[in-house]
């Protein structure tokens, strides 16, 4: 592992989003970029150091921007395949997917990379 590379956040838009029941559903981009700013100001609570933020996202989110400390990636497919992809191809580099899907969970971890739950990012 690169002890000297940035941790690599990748946040799953539709996972960590889905996880509040506030209405998300009626506005699936609004929910994204409300995160993505959620992100950009909060960064990842508990994490000392430098972390490189990825947001993915999918389906009618795609297309939000990015902001300065937040790399919005918009899933050509599925977001799981396309944050899988990311995970292989950050090499050595320390990885923390900040998902609740379990079938994402096992295949990231399957490549190396850390887990967490969406309350990481979006406290109750």
């Amino acid at each position: 592992m690169d002890d000297n590379a940035p941790l690599l956040v990748i946040v799953d838009a539709a996972n960590v989003v889905g996880s509040v029941p506030d209405g998300w559903w009626r506005d699936r981009r609004g929910a994204a970029e409300r995160l993505r700013d959620r992100l950009a100001a909060d960064r990842v609570p508990g994490r000392a150091g430098p972390v490189e933020l990825v947001l993915v996202v999918e389906g009618t989110a795609r297309g939000v921007e990015s902001v300065p400390g937040v790399h919005v990636e918009s899933a050509p497919g599925s977001g799981d395949d396309h944050i899988v992809g990311l995970v292989d191809r950050a090499g050595d580099r320390p990885v923390l997917v900040v998902t609740a899907d379990r079938e994402l969970r096992r295949r990231v971890e399957g490549l190396g990379a850390e887990v967490a739950g969406p309350r990481t990012v979006r406290p109750a």
